[in-house]
């Protein structure tokens, strides 16, 4: 993989929409609660775990980032958000980091394929 592939473009931008999202409450003042904390957790989770797949990219990462974000997008109507607000940057947020993860288990899946079979 060279130094700066789609790969790595992927984590910095899933990096950015982590620390987007967890300083969305204090961005777009959101209501104080369930919506606060769960931009704070799982902004910081999201975060974490694009250093740590900048750092030593493991193809496990990107999953527990695929499911960091489709939970983002679910959360608001487990936790019975009051905040539409909150509820839009929740969704919006966790389709991004949830494609950018499915892109990347899914490019390397296939640089693995197509370095295993040199005929390609």
């Amino acid at each position: 993989m060279d130094e700066w592939s789609s790969v790595r473009w992927c984590d910095v931008v899933n990096l950015s929409l982590g620390a987007v999202l967890f300083f969305s409450p204090w961005l777009f003042d959101l209501s104080t609660g369930a919506p606060w904390q769960t931009a704070s957790i799982v902004g910081v989770l999201i975060a974490v775990l694009s250093i740590a797949a900048l750092a030593a990219f493991a193809v496990w990462e990107e999953w527990l980032n695929l499911i960091a974000g489709l939970a983002l997008i679910v959360l608001p109507w487990l936790l019975a958000f009051q905040d539409s607000q909150a509820i839009t940057i929740d969704v919006v947020i966790g389709m991004m980091v949830a494609a950018l993860a499915a892109l990347e288990a899914w490019l390397c899946r296939n640089s693995e394929i197509v370095n295993l079979n040199p005929e390609v």
